[in-house]
């Protein structure tokens, strides 16, 4: 186009001659021909420039009816106004026509963009956030507000305009009586209440359904002008409600999922944890305190949830060692130590068909035995080599070891176990996570640590 317009503007230079030879001249046709050919080159630079052959012609008209002996026939002055009208009518039509498209233009690019966006949030509230603020940029209306329902009470969760100020605020009923806000209709009636009656003359509610017509929501759009939503504008709010219900849908699918393989994996544990800790409760506790210390490190919460899984599962594979070994009041011999060291490789192979499952807790429940000094099991990794979940979690596994009678010991205290836990730092444990779980028990219960 940029290349182009020198050529536009060399048209409508020569229309622009032509047609003031002819309104000289008094020759209509050479008029008439001029004008389309300065039309055609207008509408195509656009903007203003669209106005031009319209205006052209009519100065050029009143031009000619200025020249001395003009006398227009009642046909030729007919014409002038049907080309005038003509002009006139294609000139606001095209204008019409690119306009439209500059709008449909738009709808696809944040369409586009919106997928992408969508695609990129985290959880339920960013997927909700980025879709009002997509739906905002396309310029429909100025207040725009997805009203969903938070533990039964319905809650403006992402807003734009006037509404932005009710963000995260309950919606009661206005007048205090018993009448249930469980539905669309009512929740749409008290949101606009909301508002002012100028930041409301016009308004539109459209529903957001997931998977199986499942209700996730309400967005609710409104205007301070009389300007009724036309039919394109209802369509692309439609649509793109559809888009965001499907997007919402899909994040709650894998939530329930996730929820369904976190159970699962929660109760495989405790079943575990039975066979080889008759008291139980320690899988909840080592679960508990690897959270705890991860977050102070600070990591993120999918790294979080690797540690957790891997949490439950790290003795997974004990369920192939037997029960002379697992049970035995004593010391273990060189031959049955070796036995129960293949837990850890038992386990990891276990887990192998379970593809939901992320690398880092596969790495927890083969390397939970690895020793910083290179002397652990099963592939003697040293230092930094071993997984960064296996450091952490040895420290909390050993120490709630210590602390817990087992069949061939009693229970240390925790000042005893803490003592422990910072002499083999370097030699057993990662000096780096000893010094931040260590510095996390003080700040609980009433250990102290030693010197």
């Amino acid at each position: 186009m940029a290349r182009a317009r020198p050529f536009y503007f060399l048209f409508m230079l020569l229309a622009l001659l032509g047609t003031v030879y002819a309104a000289w001249h008094h020759q209509q046709g050479l008029l008439c021909g001029a004008t389309l050919l300065m039309a055609l080159a207008s509408w195509s630079l656009g903007g203003l420039w669209r106005w031009t052959a319209l205006v052209t012609f009519s100065v050029a008209i009143l031009f000619a009816m200025t020249r001395p002996h003009f006398s227009p026939t009642v046909e030729e002055a007919v014409g002038a106004l049907l080309m005038l009208a003509g002009i006139g009518w294609i000139t606001l039509r095209e204008q019409g026509t690119r306009t439209e498209m500059a709008w449909q233009r738009n709808i696809i690019e944040a369409l586009q963009v919106g997928s992408e966006r969508l695609n990129e949030a985290r959880d339920a509230d960013a997927i909700i956030r980025a879709g009002v603020s997509i739906l905002n940029q396309l310029g429909v209306a100025p207040n725009l507000a997805f009203v969903a329902y938070r533990q039964g009470t319905p809650m403006i969760l992402a807003a734009t305009g006037a509404f932005e100020s009710y963000l995260e605020k309950p919606i009661q009923p206005s007048d205090n009586d018993s009448r249930s806000v469980q539905a669309d209709h009512w929740v749409a009636e008290e949101t606009l209440m909301l508002l002012a009656r100028e930041n409301r003359r016009r308004y539109l509610v459209a529903p957001v359904y997931g998977r199986s017509s499942a209700h996730l929501g309400v967005l609710i759009l409104t205007r301070p002008t009389e300007r009724d939503f036309d039919e394109q504008e209802k369509s692309v709010i439609a649509s793109f409600g559809r888009l965001l219900g499907a997007q919402l849908g899909q994040w709650h699918a894998i939530r329930d999922l996730r929820d369904a393989n976190e159970l699962t994996l929660r109760s495989l544990g405790a079943a575990l944890e039975r066979r080889d800790d008759e008291t139980g409760g320690h899988t909840q506790r080592v679960v508990s305190t690897s959270m705890r210390l991860a977050r102070r490190l600070g990591w993120d919460e999918e790294q979080v949830k690797s540690l957790r899984w891997g949490a439950y599962l790290h003795d997974l594979g004990k369920i192939a060692i037997p029960d002379a070994i697992l049970h035995k009041p004593g010391p273990l011999d060189p031959g049955e130590r070796k036995v129960i060291q293949t837990h850890t490789t038992i386990g990891y192979d276990m887990l192998q068909d379970l593809h939901f499952l992320p690398a880092e807790t596969l790495d927890l429940v083969r390397y939970h035995h690895e020793q910083w000094d290179g002397t652990g099991y099963p592939a003697g990794l040293r230092g930094q080599n071993i997984p960064d979940t296996a450091r952490i979690f040895t420290i909390i596994d050993v120490y709630d070891a210590l602390t817990n009678a087992r069949p061939y010991k009693v229970a240390w205290t925790k000042e005893r176990a803490l003592q422990e836990i910072r002499a083999q730092a370097g030699k057993q444990f990662d000096p780096h996570y000893v010094e931040s779980f260590l510095r996390m028990m003080s700040e609980q219960d009433d250990a102290k640590l030693v010197s």
